[in-house]
């Protein structure tokens, strides 16, 4: 399963953040490094689509597909030569596919900001840039050694030191890795096997606070600068939410949620949206299977080839795939039925090569 780092500044709202997600207990008492070790939660993918299939096939079970979020504690500047607990803090992230970034966009005195101002790009730059160290620290280890077989003129060698000297000169301009590209396969897997942090997908979560200054609201100069930042960052991926309402909204089940989200007038439902940006930097879709059994969500990468995304169910349908049975989710439900669908031609038959697209209905044959 794949799963996404909660990282920030301290006292940004993480550990909040988390408890909305997951329902889960965390330390929140107000100060930095109150949650020494990463908090683990499974989170399901919120889809509609999986209740209206459900009915449309009458099944026993629904099952939805579902992400790791991992609650790490806060990062603070020096982080890349161990202040703090800042090699605890770079291990864990090392260890996560994806960072969401939680960045504190309201003034409050009674919540203590370690810089003592709030200003989101600053925070941002902090963290990203304990980032970029520890990648530069990385990469400047990894070049002495390579540098010596690429003298010898191994070819890898070779075309992995010029890889390393991009990132080195990126890294040192204070540039993410992420904004290195590549150029050839080979270089695409040296790229991942040296698992920078800088590298990772980053999702930036705009923390707010219900009766607080929020900088969105009252259209403060420092809101604008990170809009251009987001907008100027290529591939930036945001989402708003108000983490202690989201937290008290956690506790409640159906109708008193909505009157209570009605109440605050808050309209979008901020979790969910995290959970489904979480979902898209993780760069991955969702195929669906249903019947009387169960109706189920399966997560495969984007561009993931049919046998490929069958591994979601049983390893062995890579190897002993014949071919698939694809419908489209909507077109299934329009059709009313699966032998409607067929009649119409909305239900094909799929080889080897076929890539999945989110929302296909696949009924694998091996």
């Amino acid at each position: 399963m794949l799963n996404i780092g909660i990282v920030g500044l301290p006292n940004v709202g993480k550990s909040t953040l988390f408890n909305a997600l997951t329902k889960k207990g965390v330390p929140m008492e107000n100060y930095p490094f109150c949650t020494i070790d990463p908090s683990v939660g499974v989170v399901a993918v919120p889809d509609e689509r999986l209740d209206l299939l459900t009915k449309f096939s009458n099944s026993k079970k629904t099952v939805p597909t579902a992400i790791e979020f991992v609650d790490i504690a806060g990062l603070v500047k020096g982080a890349a030569e161990g202040e703090g607990l800042g090699n605890k803090f770079l291990s864990h992230i090392r260890e996560v596919d994806a960072i969401a970034e939680v960045v504190r966009i309201f003034d409050d005195p009674n919540i203590i900001h370690i810089s003592n101002k709030i200003d989101p790009v600053s925070d941002i730059e902090t963290i990203n840039l304990e980032l970029i160290l520890a990648d530069l620290e990385t990469v400047t280890k990894r070049l002495i050694n390579v540098s010596r077989d690429a003298k010898r003129g191994e070819k890898m060698a070779i075309k992995e030191e010029g890889l390393l000297k991009k990132l080195d000169e990126a890294l040192s301009a204070g540039k993410l890795a992420s904004t290195v590209g590549t150029h050839d396969e080979d270089e695409t897997k040296l790229f991942r096997d040296l698992h920078l942090l800088s590298a990772k997908p980053i999702l930036y979560v705009l923390n707010k606070k219900a009766g607080g200054n929020n900088l969105d609201e009252l259209k403060d100069e420092r809101y604008q600068k990170l809009q251009n930042f987001l907008l100027s960052t290529q591939g930036a991926k945001y989402v708003v939410v108000d983490a202690n309402i989201e937290q008290e909204l956690s506790e409640l089940e159906g109708d008193d949620k909505k009157t209570f989200r009605t109440e605050l007038g808050v309209t979008s439902d901020g979790i969910n949206d995290l959970i489904k940006k979480g979902y898209e930097a993780l760069d991955l879709i969702t195929f669906l299977t249903t019947g009387e059994d169960e109706t189920r969500a399966w997560t495969t990468p984007r561009d993931s080839t049919a046998p490929e995304a069958g591994t979601a169910i049983h390893t062995d349908f890579k190897e002993k795939f014949i071919r698939a049975e694809v419908v489209n989710w909507k077109d299934l439900l329009d059709s009313g039925s699966y032998g409607n669908a067929r009649e119409k031609g909305l239900v094909r038959t799929e080889g080897k090569e076929y890539i999945v697209k989110d929302g296909d209905v696949i009924e694998f044959k091996i």
